[in-house]
């Protein structure tokens, strides 16, 4: 159930952004594979995310002046977020960003690799053809969407 009302948050969010850019059947920006607008991701291992999330995505970390509880992350030379320390326990509130890749069958074969857990359902097409989602948890527990603008293929049809 959890797992279909975040589907559907994540459809009704693609749709209305569609809608507010006047482009019914248009899939979301292009932004590139590896990349987000903006996130902060929460851990309780700073070190294991870093080393996740690298292999994963192939970002780099930077530190942020005044701390080493949190972290820039780096994709494609540019600042697109922050890793950092959470204050308590992960919980599924701390948010889920998606983060746009190229190939969503191969990344979540790969975050598997890594230690992440892909969730129950995933992935799965979006409506109109607009593309797939996944949503995966990291080796730490925080939930980590992905998105491609390519749907899955449609299963091959029973032979006769």
């Amino acid at each position: 159930m959890r797992n279909a009302i975040l589907a559907m948050t994540v459809t009704l969010a693609l749709a209305a952004g569609q809608l507010q850019a006047g482009l019914a059947k248009s899939p979301p920006a292009d932004v590139g594979p590896g990349r987000v607008a903006w996130f902060d991701v929460t851990t309780s291992n700073l070190p294991q995310s870093k080393e996740f999330y690298g292999k994963l995505f192939d970002w780099n970390f930077t530190p942020l002046q005044g701390t080493d509880q949190a972290v820039e992350i780096v994709a494609h030379g540019e600042a697109i977020g922050t890793l950092r320390v959470a204050e308590g326990k992960i919980s599924p509130f701390n948010g889920v960003i998606y983060v746009q890749v190229t190939d969503i069958q191969a990344t979540c074969k790969k975050s598997k690799e890594l230690g992440g857990t892909l969730a129950p359902g995933f992935p799965f097409n979006l409506p109109e053809g607009i593309g797939a989602i996944a949503l995966v948890l990291d080796p730490t527990g925080h939930p980590v969407g992905m998105y491609s603008r390519t749907p899955l293929p449609s299963p091959a049809p029973p032979a006769k």
